[in-house]
């Protein structure tokens, strides 16, 4: 059931993988999608940079090599176990401990930043997240909510983004636990979420220079 924050021994039991990305993030998400299995237990949050068009083809194209169900998120919605949700282009969502979803109209590309921040104020360990390629620097600010709330931070490396913007400036605000390789990206989300006492093993402390946002600062 969604939003019980279970424990399994040492494993933290991921209820929402929340994933942010911008340039070459299409490519990168159909990668990341078609490596988690049928039956993949966490609810999945897509956040996308991408002009608002008429018809969105996002859904289309992810569906193509994932074997999970992927749909676009509307106001009023619940996160649901083993589902990608994609954020509509121009909104950000936010979200109730429940998983309840509304969405704001955004400016510009900071929906990353927004949906992370909820994120992390609802769920707090429950959320594993991961930076993807992407100019500009949407999705710092989040991971610190993130780290600070108890979450947890994954990063795609230089050489496998078609830009490193994101992910450098999420990895520079020290409150990222890994920087992956997409590839092994991709199944540390399936280890972390699916294999009993992984998110304990792959647990990295946070560097004393790192500034993370407690939860009581998120509002």
């Amino acid at each position: 059931m969604f939003g019980t924050g279970q424990r399994t021994g040492d494993r933290v039991a991921f209820d929402v993988v929340c994933l942010a990305a911008s340039l070459g993030g299409v490519s990168a998400y159909r990668q990341v999608l078609a490596a988690l299995p049928e039956g993949f237990p966490a609810a999945v949050v897509l956040v996308q940079h991408r002009p608002v068009r008429e018809y969105d083809a996002l859904l289309k194209v992810l569906a193509y090599r994932s074997a999970l169900p992927v749909r676009m998120l509307d106001e009023g919605d619940r996160l649901t176990p083993g589902v990608v949700h994609v954020v509509p282009a121009g909104h950000a969502a936010s979200f109730t401990s429940e998983g309840k979803v509304s969405l704001n109209l955004v400016d510009g590309h900071e929906a990353a930043d927004l949906v992370f921040a909820s994120a992390a104020a609802a769920f707090g360990p429950r959320l594993l997240a991961a930076v993807l390629t992407g100019r500009m620097d949407d999705g710092a600010l989040g991971v610190r909510h993130i780290r600070g709330a108890g979450g947890r931070v994954l990063a795609q490396d230089i050489t496998t983004s078609e830009a490193f913007g994101m992910p450098r400036a999420a990895i520079a605000t020290g409150c990222v636990d890994f920087v992956l390789p997409l590839p092994v990206l991709a199944h540390a989300l399936v280890s972390l979420v699916m294999v009993p006492g992984a998110a304990g093993l792959m647990r990295v402390s946070l560097p004393p220079w790192a500034t993370v946002i407690p939860p009581a600062a998120v509002g």
